[in-house]
């Protein structure tokens, strides 16, 4: 590593807590270079070792790189209440690795049980949890592993990717444990994002956002409405919140807290969305993420529609589009994002919606795919811009699309980047 880079990497780490796994695999011998290599850079390391991983390296070896004891079982013998630490843990620490990562630790991790230190940590944590998967290379390729990891990555975790070698098992495939150096940078690189997330680059900025559903009603009973849950809007507006905006968050029907710091107004119908938006609209950002509904019925019944023909018509008029509405007046200054839903033709729709209605960008989302759109955890989007830049965000958790979104925002050039 040249020295230019050695630097950055202690800079990043200095002083920094890191909480190491380890589980039982071959592997767990490497633990004890990663761990020489972060006390190096400056970082306290705390090491939580499941039993199996004893039988690979001893807890000695390891308390002793780290300076702390290791800890594995959640009940110690002694009845001094240590046994709350894996709560401690969590709150103490800025980012938890799991290295080695067994097939079955991903099991547990993905199932949220907690039969060791480790585990029971694991679900504490308030910080970024990364995994590195190590074992053999079918074991790797296992549709039940593959399943877990989908679920931990819905669930925020970054998974390192195991490196392609010789295996313990003598066959070559997929499923190293990488260097510690190739650990460590991706440890840096994962704190060195989180800094950059939580330092405050929108302090003393307005932020708009619209999140959910709205729904029109037919009668005082009936509506219409789209499969939107809110998830991405509320993603949006605490990831704005966390990077120290003032941000309000206008939310038709949700089943969802506001995010921590966040002003949210409630609203119902297009039509309630649309005053609610034009009552703020001067905000620095806006990010309008809500599925408004183009249509709502012309009249609303004051009664039940009752039962009678087998056909019913219901005349539909157009609702106000607030997208356009908030792009008329846009100040100089200001940014707005717009969002599509597409089933066909996405990019070349998105690219209109873009330039009619005087946007920065506009965010696509591919509602054909598994794992995007409405009612997922993840999503995965393509970010157009003004300027033709195109940036593509892998699919991830909402909440990691969220920030990639924000990180496009904030980007000091518009030149095309794959994400």
């Amino acid at each position: 590593m040249p020295n230019e880079e050695r630097a950055t990497k202690n800079e990043q780490l200095q002083g920094r807590r890191v909480l190491l796994g380890v589980s039982g695999s071959i592997a767990a011998y490497k633990a004890a270079e990663l761990i020489r290599l972060l006390k190096k850079a400056g970082a306290e390391v705390q090491v939580l070792m499941t039993p199996d991983a004893a039988r690979f390296i001893t807890p000695l070896t390891l308390g002793t790189l780290s300076e702390r004891e290791v800890l594995t079982e959640i009940f110690p013998e002694n009845a001094d209440g240590s046994w709350t630490k894996h709560v401690n843990l969590g709150l103490w620490a800025d980012l938890f690795v799991v290295a080695p990562a067994t097939a079955t630790t991903l099991s547990k991790l993905a199932a949220g049980l907690c039969d060791s230190m480790l585990t029971a940590t694991a679900l504490s944590a308030r910080c970024p949890v990364m995994v590195a998967p190590a074992m053999d290379h079918d074991m790797w390729l296992h549709p039940a592993t593959q399943r877990n990891l989908r679920t931990l990555r819905s669930d925020g975790v970054e998974v390192i990717d195991p490196a392609h070698g010789e295996l313990a098992s003598g066959l070559i495939g997929t499923g190293r444990l990488p260097e510690p150096e190739v650990l460590l940078e991706r440890i840096a690189a994962k704190l060195n994002e989180a800094d950059e997330r939580s330092s405050g680059v929108l302090a003393g900025k307005t932020v708009l956002v619209t999140a959910g559903p709205t729904r029109e009603a037919v009668d005082p009973v009936r509506y219409f409405t789209n499969g939107s849950t809110g998830t991405m809007g509320y993603a949006l507006a605490e990831a704005a919140a966390q990077r120290g905006a003032d941000v309000t968050l206008v939310s038709g029907p949700t089943n969802l807290d506001a995010p921590p710091g966040v002003e949210r107004i409630n609203v119902t119908s297009a039509a309630d969305m649309h005053a609610a938006v034009m009552a703020h609209a001067e905000a620095d950002l806006v990010l309008m993420a809500a599925a408004v509904a183009d249509y709502t019925p012309a009249e609303m019944s004051d009664r039940k529609v009752k039962k009678s023909d087998d056909d019913l018509s219901i005349p539909l008029r157009r609702t106000t589009d607030i997208l356009a509405a908030v792009g008329q007046q846009k100040r100089d200054g200001q940014v707005l994002i717009g969002f599509a839903l597409e089933t066909h033709d996405g990019a070349a729709n998105a690219r209109g919606k873009l330039e009619r209605k005087n946007l920065d960008l506009i965010v696509l989302n591919h509602a054909n795919e598994d794992g995007a759109g409405f009612g997922t955890g993840t999503n995965r989007v393509t970010i157009l811009g003004c300027d033709g830049s195109v940036t593509e965000v892998s699919q991830r958790p909402k909440r990691d699309v969220a920030e990639a979104i924000l990180d496009r925002v904030l980007a000091p050039s518009a030149e095309p980047v794959a994400s």
